[in-house]
C-alpha cells in the first residue's frame, strides 16, 4: 500500500510539511517560536532573526484554520503547476514571494504579517498562465485576476480585520510577473 503513494510534488509537499510543523511548534511554545522566526514585521537590520523572518513568514500560521484554508489552495493548485514549471523554478518563485511580501510589509506597515496567503493567490494567479497561447491573454486571467484582486483591494479599503490583503495583492502581482516571464522564456 505504502509503496503506492508517490510524493508527485516535492516543493508543495514538502511546503506543507514544514508549515504543519511550525504550526506544531508554535502551538507548543504557545506561539513565540512563530513570532521569533515565522512572523514579519519592522525589525533591527542587525538581527539575523530579521533575515530568517523575511523568508520565513510564510511558514507561520495563527492557528488551525489558518493553515488549512491556505493550504487547501497550495495543494490544489500547486501540484499541476510545479509539474509545469519544475521544481527548481516553484522554489523560487516561493522565495521571492516571501521576500517581496515581507519586504514591502516592514517598509509600509507598522504589523506582523505570517501566512502562506500570498503563496496561495501568488499560485492561483499563475495558474491562469498555464494554457495561455503566445499572443493571447486568457479570459480565465482577466476573471481570476479581478475577481481575486478586486475583491483584496475592496477589502484592504474597507475590511476591519487581522487580514493581510496587501500580502494577497503582492503575491497575486509575483504570480502575474512570474506567469508572463516563464511564458516569454517557454
Amino acid at each position: 500500500m505504502l509503496k503506492r503513494i508517490h510524493y508527485n510534488s516535492p516543493v508543495i509537499l514538502t511546503y506543507t510539511f514544514l508549515s504543519l510543523i511550525v504550526l506544531i511548534i508554535g502551538n507548543a511554545t504557545d506561539m513565540v517560536s512563530t513570532k521569533l522566526l515565522f512572523s514579519v514585521y519592522k525589525g533591527s537590520l542587525k538581527d539575523i532573526f530579521f533575515y530568517i523572518r523575511l523568508f520565513g513568514h510564510v511558514l507561520g500560521h495563527v492557528d488551525w484554520d489558518h493553515f488549512v484554508n491556505n493550504f487547501l489552495i497550495i495543494l490544489l493548485v500547486g501540484p499541476m503547476l510545479e509539474m509545469k514549471y519544475g521544481s527548481k523554478n516553484m522554489i523560487q518563485m516561493i522565495l521571492i514571494t516571501a521576500f517581496v511580501t515581507g519586504v514591502l510589509n516592514v517598509i509600509f506597515f507598522d504589523t506582523a504579517i505570517l501566512g502562506a496567503s500570498g503563496i496561495a493567490f501568488m499560485l492561483i494567479i499563475l495558474s491562469s498562465f498555464v494554457n495561455i497561447k503566445k499572443g493571447s491573454i486568457p479570459l480565465t486571467l482577466l476573471i481570476v485576476a479581478s475577481l481575486y484582486l478586486g475583491r483584496e483591494i475592496v477589502d484592504g479599503l474597507t475590511a476591519n480585520d487581522n487580514i493581510s490583503q496587501f500580502a494577497h495583492i503582492a503575491g497575486g502581482i509575483c504570480g502575474g510577473v512570474f506567469g508572463f516571464t516563464l511564458r516569454s522564456k517557454g
